[in-house]
């Protein structure tokens, strides 16, 4: 028989340690519904359960020469060097996206080759620097 107040502090850690336990769940849970993993070409080309409606990401390079642009319109093809989707972009386009480049495109995509993008990220290497930090680090040094 325990005394009175160690059953006290058993049921309190119990509770502590469920509650603890609901916590994580609800916060891995919560994490796993908002997560938007990017998808290659390749990805997109080998899947066989696509939702179209659902919001998703692209990722690869800029393919070389495919970058075109007409009124308000960006159209350009993301490449994994095994298979290509087409992207076509309305808006405002980072100032690190170039052709042969790495970008991850945001939208939903219309069939297997053809991409509509709300949002484009460009991506870079970790050996990045803004020209204007470049720029005052040129300065300082001099």
């Amino acid at each position: 028989m325990l005394p009175k107040k160690v059953k006290k502090r058993a049921s309190l850690l119990s509770i502590f340690l469920l509650l603890s336990v609901i916590g994580v769940f609800l916060i891995l849970n919560a994490l796993n519904k908002n997560i938007l993993y990017f998808n290659s070409p390749t990805d997109i080309k080998i899947s066989q359960d696509i939702n179209y409606n659902k919001k998703m990401r692209v990722g690869g390079m800029v393919k070389k020469n495919t970058l075109n642009i007409k009124d308000q319109e960006i159209r350009f093809i993301i490449t994994d060097f095994k298979n290509e989707v087409e992207v076509s972009f309305k808006g405002t386009i980072p100032n690190l996206f170039a052709e042969g480049k790495g970008v991850v495109a945001e939208g939903k995509l219309q069939d297997k080759k053809f991409f509509i993008a709300d949002r484009i990220l460009a991506k870079h290497d970790e050996n990045y620097m803004p020209p204007e930090l470049k720029n005052i680090m040129r300065e300082n040094a001099e």
